[in-house]
């Protein structure tokens, strides 16, 4: 199958997924509109902020993988299914967090966004894992050698979603959803090989 099929409907999930988490600040101040009601939301706002960016990062991330190939087999639509049945559960999360950070069950849903994180965390590793160890049958650009090296650096974040997840459950939610905030951050900067920087006419990873 073309990778551009591919990537279109992780598109749309991914637009879907970003889209809902919108739906949680709707009902703020429904009833009365008051600066006192607007900053006691910050919870809100907070889990919506954490949530847009890593999906949106990660959105970006997915685009630059299936850059890499030019066709896409079973087992990574496999992958990339599990990765995107993850991110269109964020929403879910974010509203646990938005609704209990502040009270006593608030561990609870953060751990629970954590665990979230974690899952797509061990999604987008298969499927990266996979493209730079099956490169030459998927048509990729860049040298096999320099995809495995950037295996690593690019799947650090599930254990930073671990220790994160940790810090939820016995020490501070708060902590831990700013760690998680943090990490989208760091996704933001390239850790993967581009396709782009590959000479014109260069053979396909062998």
């Amino acid at each position: 199958m073309d990778s551009r099929r591919a990537e279109a409907f992780s598109d749309g999930v991914f637009a879907v997924a970003i889209t809902v988490l919108v739906f949680d600040l709707l009902p703020i101040a429904t009833h009365e509109l008051t600066a006192a009601m607007l900053l006691h939301a910050w919870p809100t706002y907070f889990a919506y902020v954490v949530s847009f960016l890593t999906i949106g990062i990660m959105w970006m991330n997915h685009h630059t993988i299936l850059a890499h190939v030019s066709r896409v087999d079973r087992p990574l639509l496999v992958f990339n299914l599990l990765l995107l049945m993850g991110i269109v559960a964020v929403p879910f999360p974010t509203a646990l967090v938005s609704e209990h950070l502040r009270d006593e069950s608030g561990t609870v849903a953060t751990v629970t966004y954590g665990l979230v994180m974690i899952v797509i965390s061990a999604g987008f590793a298969s499927v990266w894992v996979y493209v730079a160890t099956h490169a030459p049958s998927l048509g990729a650009v860049v040298p096999q050698g320099a995809l495995r090296q950037s295996i690593p650096g690019f799947t650090l974040g599930g254990a930073v979603y671990v220790a994160g997840t940790l810090i939820a459950a016995f020490w501070s939610p708060v902590i831990a959803l700013i760690i998680f905030g943090l990490l989208a951050v760091y996704y933001l900067f390239e850790h993967l090989p581009s396709p782009a920087d590959e000479p014109a006419g260069t053979p396909p990873a062998g």
